[in-house]
């Protein structure tokens, strides 16, 4: 096993879930893990990482103000002295850039140790904090930023030897089970129809839609909130039209959960993540695992036969079984896991951003000096005149969207700080007086990664030229939108620029839409695969068109109707299109509120000679009306 699976799974072994206790070579040890703290004060639980670093962690993500501690308790094995290795880094020590931004404390009952962590380390590495006495069994452990500015804390481990704990990725995870004790077997969910992973607007819309025709979802999101990059956390307004086209009820689910902010970065309460949850949870068909994170499958053949996905919080594992799955992480990792075919654009993808925001107060505020952010001075960003940095503060084109997403969040970090500071002590100083930052996504809103590949490819040139599929269903009304470096602020950082500009081609009916073909919704060789959002199988080039919210609620939209045919026939996704066209277009003719019962309801109806077998009916219970 590697990294990411083994530390993913690790269990918590005491009542209230914080500690795993051993004894490794006579001596006893007790690993902390960060995310399990009782109380993660003002602490945010970034779970972006886990596929690289192999695990959730705390970030002290406080805008250059020092966030609220972060506080647990610990029981040891037995008192006296314990040697503290804190496992973090360095965030910007990569860069070699002067000064360590993330520094934090560790107390023990109070007390600081004499060691400052974030302060060495450029990759993940067990920092050495000393030796610390415990007089008492029940021992309370804080986490103390000093900065605000993105300190990062993975797991604290107490050991009676003073050995530093391996790093290596080859024997840190199997320490770390026996540290956390793994044996436990799983919690089973099954009896599914469908499991959908990731929660953004084509996950929810998935899972709505397919509950709604009958079938049991599980919705498994590593958030504590629904929409992804449509969320409150990263704020990319929705656009795309909907309700158009071939199938003009395809929409009308997206129409119920999407954003209605005006403007990139726009407000919390424009994105309404609450709304989203609450519609999610009113359907009875759907199980919502909000906090839990999908790291494994198991394959039978060309089937995905399971996956597992642990507790974010308190690492409790659960196994999931179902007859169909839909990979809507946005990254096809779901599809990756399982050995589908995937390809990604080997060099200009598009690339993340982190948009921020800021206002003008009555009084004076100071901000900190930032000499490790990037060297920056007013003329080396578009000023963000509305007090917003928009969608353009992007990086990452030529990096690893997957592998070295951390890097490349950390790097929009100093852009954005590094504009502050222009903002507040350097040119603009005495502008911007009393400015004060607001907000800043530390989630990454990623644009492209992995593309999973399915019976069609849609290419540039089909978009353009209009080539008719007879499964076209979801209209894609936004222009091919392909982001690159904008030269006039490349210049400065040529290897990694942190602007872009949009540049939009011809070619989509910006009313109509270009329908997309239901054929790049499931995999090619995984035959229960289906996959939904910014990972279908589309070019780069038609991925600049593809890639909007709402269009892609629509694409989770027929995820679910195709779902309900599958189960109802007991086929594939492929024969789906194959065999029971017919019935998909009927299906994607019903309004978006459509319910009818589950298929084992309906064989019981069935055999009560009850209404027939395919009767239809909308929530209020009238007739169907199908326009």
């Amino acid at each position: 096993m590697n990294l990411v699976i083994t530390k993913s799974i690790k269990m918590s072994l005491v009542a209230w879930g914080l500690l795993g206790i051993t004894s490794i070579a006579g001596a006893q040890q007790v690993l902390v893990e960060a995310e399990s703290f009782e109380s993660h004060g003002g602490w945010k639980l970034d779970t972006q990482f886990i596929e690289s670093m192999g695990s959730p962690y705390l970030l002290a993500h406080g805008l250059g103000q020092p966030v609220k501690d972060a506080t647990t308790t610990v029981e040891f094995p037995e008192i006296g002295e314990y040697h503290v290795f804190v496992r973090t880094k360095d965030w910007v020590a990569r860069w070699k850039a002067t000064g360590q931004p993330g520094r934090f404390q560790i107390l023990v009952n109070g007390q600081p140790l004499e060691e400052t962590f974030g302060t060495r380390g450029a990759e993940w590495f067990w920092h050495e904090g000393g030796v610390v006495k415990i007089s008492d069994l029940r021992t309370t452990v804080t986490l103390r930023d000093l900065t605000g500015f993105e300190g990062r804390c993975d797991a604290i481990l107490f050991t009676r030897e003073g050995k530093t704990p391996s790093n290596d990725s080859g024997i840190l995870p199997s320490w770390r089970r026996k540290l956390l004790g793994l044996d436990e077997k799983p919690t089973e969910q099954d009896g599914y129809d469908l499991v959908v992973v990731g929660g953004g607007y084509s996950g929810i819309a998935a899972s709505l839609s397919a509950a709604r025709l009958g079938c049991k979802v599980a919705l498994i999101q590593n958030r504590p909130v629904l929409g992804g990059n449509g969320s409150s956390e990263i704020r990319v307004w929705s656009q795309g039209l909907v309700r158009r086209g071939h199938f003009p009820r395809i929409g009308e689910i997206v129409d119920e959960f999407c954003d209605r902010a005006k403007k990139s970065p726009g407000t919390y309460e424009e994105f309404g993540d609450a709304k989203k949850e609450r519609l999610v949870r009113a359907e009875k068909n759907i199980d919502l695992f909000l906090n839990h994170h999908a790291y494994q499958v198991e394959t039978e053949g060309k089937q995905i036969t399971s996956v597992y996905a642990f507790d974010t919080r308190t690492s409790k594992q659960v196994r999931f079984t179902a007859k169909l799955f839909c990979d809507c992480t946005g990254h096809g990792t779901l599809g990756a896991l399982a050995g589908a075919d995937w390809e990604m654009t080997p060099k200009g993808r598009m690339g993340m951003s982190n948009m921020w925001a800021w206002a003008e107060g009555q009084e004076k505020v100071s901000f900190p000096e930032t000499p490790w952010a990037l060297d920056l001075k007013m003329k080396d960003f578009p000023y963000p005149q509305s007090h917003h940095g928009q969608w353009f503060w992007e990086s990452g084109y030529d990096k690893d969207p997957i592998g070295d997403a951390e890097g490349i969040r950390d790097w929009n970090f100093r852009a954005v700080y590094g504009a502050f500071n222009a903002m507040k002590n350097r040119d603009g100083a005495e502008k911007h007086s009393k400015a004060f930052l607001t907000w800043m996504a530390y989630i990454g809103g990623t644009r492209e990664s992995r593309r999973l590949m399915g019976d069609v490819l849609l290419t540039q040139e089909d978009i353009v030229s209009k080539r008719q599929f007879p499964d076209g269903c979801v209209p894609s009304t936004w222009s091919i939108d392909l982001h690159y470096p904008k030269k006039q602020y490349a210049a400065k950082f040529p290897d990694n620029p942190f602007v872009s500009v949009a540049e939009f081609g011809s070619g989509v009916d910006r009313d109509f839409g270009y329908p997309v073909p239901y054929r790049c919704f499931y995999s090619r060789n995984i035959s229960n695969l289906f996959m939904a959002g910014r990972c279908i199988s589309v070019t780069h080039q038609a991925l600049g068109t593809t890639r909007v919210q709402r269009t892609c609620g629509m694409m989770g939209e027929v995820v679910g109707r195709a779902t309900a045919i599958c189960a109802e026939q007991n086929c594939t996704p492929r024969e789906v299109y194959e065999r029971y066209w017919p019935e998909m277009e009927t299906l994607l003719n019903l309004p978006g509120k459509t319910r009818r019962s589950s298929k084992t309801q309906r064989k019981s109806n069935r055999n009560e000679k009850a209404a027939p077998d395919d009767a239809v009916k909308e929530v209020t219970s009238k007739p169907l009306q199908v326009r």
